[in-house]
Parts: C-alpha cells; structure tokens; sequence
C-alpha cells in the first residue's frame, strides 16, 4: 500500500461530506429566498472559481480543504443594496435563520441515513459473532465464555454479526455496568455470561474495548495452501506455485496459514527454509523476505503469498444481513440516531474525566480509516462514510461559537434576550471558539502522531 491508497479515499470522503454539508446550507438559504455570494469547499486562497446562477454565486475550491463554507449576503458584512435588504441573512426571522444553519449539520445526518438504508437493502457480508477462547485472567475467561460459542444476544436484543456485538456492547460498556451475553455452541447448548464492565478502566476504552473484556473473535482455520504467489516475488523467485502446500518452516510444523502468516513475520528479513508439499512430492525452498512498510512506519516481512480460498470455510464464518425497503430504512434512522446519541454521551464521558481524550482523532487517523476500509470493499467505506458524516454533525452541533452549534446558541439567548447580541460579545465568543477549536486539532494531531510513533 503507497500513500495515495490512503489520501485518495480519504479526498474522496472529505470533499463528500463537506459538499453535503455546505448543500445544507445553501439549499435552505435559497428556499428561505437568501442571496448566497459564494459557495466555497476549502479555506484559503481560491484555486478554481466559477460563477453561476441566477444570482451569480461563486462557487469555489481553495487551497485548504478541511472545511468549507456558504457566504450569505449580510449587512454586518459589507453594505447591501436597499432594494437586496429583504434577501440578507441577518434580516430573516430566528426561525429562519436556525433553520439555515442547522441545515448543514442535517444533511450529513441524513447522507448517514441513506447510505445505511442502501447498505441494509444490499446486505453486507460479515463475520458471524463466533468467539475464540477467552484469555486467561480476562473478565470473559471469569464468565466461563467458551471457545466456539456463537452470541445471539446481548442484554436481550438479537445480534447476527461481530459488528452488532462490537456496537451493542459499546452502548452498555458507557453505562459501566454489568451485560449479559447469551451464547449458543456447536452443540446447541445455551448459556448465559455476566460481564462486568464497571472494572474498565479509561485506558482500556481507548480505541475497541472487545479485547480488554477478554472477547475475541475466532477467525477459520485455513489451510497452508497458497491460492496466489504474486509475480517477482521472493516467493515466486524460490519457485513457489499456487496450490503448493507450507508444511514447515525452518523445521516448525504449519498447521494452519496463520502459523504461516506468524513465522514470516516474526522471521523478519532473514532466510527462511520453507517445506513444501506439491502433489505428491515434498521439497525445500529456502527463501528471503523483503521489508514492506506498513502502517505506523514500521517493517514488515513479505514473501509475496495469498492464501487459497475456503468457501465452505466461508460459508461458516460469514453472514450476510439485508433488510427489506421499509424495514432498512427503519433501522437507518435507528442506527444514525443511536450513533449520534453515542457520539454525544462519549463527548460527556470525555468531559468528565470517565474516557480518554486519546479517542480523539484527526486526519491521519481518519486517513487511515479510509484507506483501511476502501481496500476491505466498498460496502466497508460506504460505513466508513456514514460514521464519520454522523461524526460531522454531531461535532458541528456542539454549543461552540463558530460551529453551527454556537450559532444555534447565539439564536436562542436572542429569543431570551428579546434582540440580537452585542457585537462586542459575538466576538468574544468568536475568540473563545477559535481558541477552543484551535486546543481541539491540536490534540487531534498529537493523538494521530502518537498512534504512528507507537503503530
């Protein structure tokens, strides 16, 4: 993977949501019959411009892209014509000038609405909640969790796949208290564990708290068999061919491709001496792998060699789920609202000391989310996207001045006020939002620099 596999996806979800975002605004402006002066994507120096509509609105990309903006006519902007007066900004109703401005944040929610209504129509196939053994000392290991048990139920509400298991357990983990799992095994024997998250500490919520409780999910044990040697490879270069099967390496025994997939790596760049069963016959190959880098900077070893692929062993590990028409779209404004609601309360948990500000993220962590779940396929992305636009609204909905959440904020302590706020005190506010926003990137970058330092 180069660099361009991570920025391209990551322009690609950026320009999106921020184009979604500013449509909010402009549309409802329009509707409310404001005159838009410019429609901008990027801060900065405009790189390409162009004019169109009745009202000749200039539409713009600069040269700073994370973030955008809808300039409005507006008489604390500069003089407007008397015979414009009705279309300015600061002449409309509360209402009205509320409604344009939450409209922005609206649009990304509902961008997460429909694209999780397409994605529960189409199905997406993922993997069974099947857990693997319960590390020793774990709080799932203290469950009796046992290898091989499938969830079916988490505090009572029906799960098919790890994503839902990850997602509902999450919710209940914020509420640091005990949840139930209810399992079922091969033999169809049912059981149910007690988990107690209240022991979790921030730390251990730091990025996905499955691990920490002692869940992990089982992955199918395949076969050493190559399904693919890539051409120029070391692997090729020995002579390896597709359909060859690693029965050794330096003398080990490989019993499944993940004792593979180790002894590469641990190997590091030294020549390994692989058995290899083709047919009937066995051989020795001795091959040297190369160093790729991988996310975080740091080396990884490689022979140039895929797996052979199971579909039966597929078949077991994998679910598809869809939905219906009506039912998908019940569940996307369910999912986008649970979602909001849960960006919300681990902003609190933050606030309060209960979460690390470590889950705080900036673009080189979204960058790399966006590279990670472009390469997965795209009904992995178009989740990417969708978490991430709810992310976007939500964030802009916070009381903070400059966000359209501060701008909600100065609208209502007008209503209380009975007229607008002093100019001096909008200013104020502008300082201490600027301030706030400019702690918040900054925390952002250090966070995005710590997990490369440390990978």
């Amino acid at each position: 993977m180069n660099l361009l596999d991570y920025l391209v996806p990551f322009a690609l979800a950026l320009g999106l949501l921020i184009l979604v975002h500013e449509l909010g605004h402009y549309l409802v402006a329009r509707w409310c019959g404001v005159k838009v002066l410019r429609f901008s994507i990027g801060f900065g120096k405009p790189l390409i411009v162009k004019r169109a509509g009745r009202d000749d609105t200039e539409w713009s990309l600069a040269a700073f892209p994370l973030g955008g903006y809808v300039k409005m006519l507006d008489e604390r902007e500069g003089e407007v014509p008397a015979h414009e007066l009705a279309r300015a900004f600061n002449r409309q109703s509360v209402g009205r000038r509320s409604f344009i401005v939450v409209a922005g944040p609206l649009a990304n929610l509902l961008l997460a609405v429909l694209l999780y209504w397409f994605l529960f129509m189409s199905g997406v196939a993922e993997p069974r909640p099947i857990l693997a053994a319960a590390p020793e000392g774990t709080w799932a290991a203290e469950a009796k969790v046992g290898a091989g048990e499938t969830v079916r139920a988490v505090a009572g509400k029906p799960i098919q796949t790890w994503t839902e298991l990850r997602w509902e357990l999450l919710r209940h983990i914020l509420d640091r208290g005990t949840v139930t799992l209810e399992t079922i095994d091969a033999q169809g024997n049912i059981a149910i564990h007690r988990l107690d998250t209240g022991r979790l500490d921030a730390a251990a919520l730091e990025g996905d708290p499955l691990p920490a409780l002692g869940l992990r999910l089982q992955r199918p044990e395949l076969k050493p068999v190559l399904g693919e040697v890539q051409a120029g490879s070391p692997a090729a270069a020995a002579g390896l061919q597709a359909g060859d099967t690693i029965v050794a390496i330096d003398g080990r025994p490989m019993a499944a491709w993940h004792d593979v997939a180790r002894a590469i790596r641990e190997g590091g760049a030294r020549p390994l001496l692989l058995g290899v069963r083709r047919g009937a016959r066995e051989f020795e190959v001795r091959v040297t792998p190369e160093l790729a880098e991988e996310r975080g900077g740091k080396p990884v070893a490689r022979i140039g060699i895929a797996v052979r692929d199971d579909p039966e062993l597929r078949r077991q590990a994998l679910v598809t789920v869809r939905y219906g028409i009506g039912e998908s779209l019940g569940r996307a404004l369910a999912q986008t609202w649970e979602t909001s609601v849960l960006s919300l309360r681990m902003i609190g948990r933050m606030l309060t000391g209960e979460l690390s500000v470590k889950n705080i993220s900036g673009p080189v962590t979204i960058a790399d989310y966006a590279g990670q779940s472009a390469r997965l396929g795209g009904d992995h992305y178009l989740r990417f996207l969708a978490l991430i636009s709810i992310s976007l609204g939500v964030l802009n909905l916070l009381p903070i001045p400059v966000l359209d959440g501060g701008h909600l904020m100065y609208y209502l302590a007008e209503i209380i006020k009975g007229g607008p706020l002093s100019e001096r005190v909008m200013e104020i506010g502008q300082q201490i939002g600027l301030t706030l926003l400019a702690l918040l990137m900054a925390l952002a970058f250090y966070n995005d620099i710590n997990r490369l330092v440390s990978g």
